[in-house]
């Protein structure tokens, strides 16, 4: 596992890893945050044709809402037109919140997990660890 910061590293080194995890926070009023907004168009020239991809995001689900995890259902569209292979979906459950972008059609899953650090930092450690474990069993059975 290699650990890269999108404010150090191009974005061009995603090509070459077979298996990514992204994390991105929703900035403000459902706005991309500004390390991956400078790259954000650098992403439709990448090759991803096929990786698999688990996403997580942060956001502030009772100030924002309207607003939250927007960035993350920003980066997963803009993801899927590059052919990768989504794992790690999250189920909205114990969250409060009223936008749209961050879940899957029937609104019963995020495209990612869901962290709020803001109002639910107790909560943090328990979802990090199950969806770990979700993603791997889900990684292996794309290479079984």
């Amino acid at each position: 596992m290699t650990l890269h910061n999108l404010k150090d590293d191009s974005p061009a080194l995603m090509s070459q890893y077979d298996v990514l995890i992204l994390g991105i926070p929703t900035w403000d009023f459902g706005e991309i945050q500004e390390d991956w907004e400078a790259v954000w168009d650098q992403l439709d020239t990448l090759n991803l044709e096929g990786k698999i991809v688990a996403l997580y995001g942060m956001g502030d689900q009772l100030g924002y809402g309207e607003w939250f995890l927007d960035a993350l259902g920003m980066l997963h569209d803009k993801l899927a037109t590059r052919g990768v292979k989504f794992v790690g979906y999250w189920p909205t459950e114990g969250y409060e919140f009223t936008s749209p972008k961050p879940v899957i059609a029937d609104g019963q899953l995020f495209v990612g997990l869901a962290l709020d650090e803001t109002n639910q930092y107790d909560l943090s450690d328990e979802r990090i660890q199950s969806w770990c474990e979700q993603i791997l069993g889900e990684m292996a059975e794309h290479f079984s």
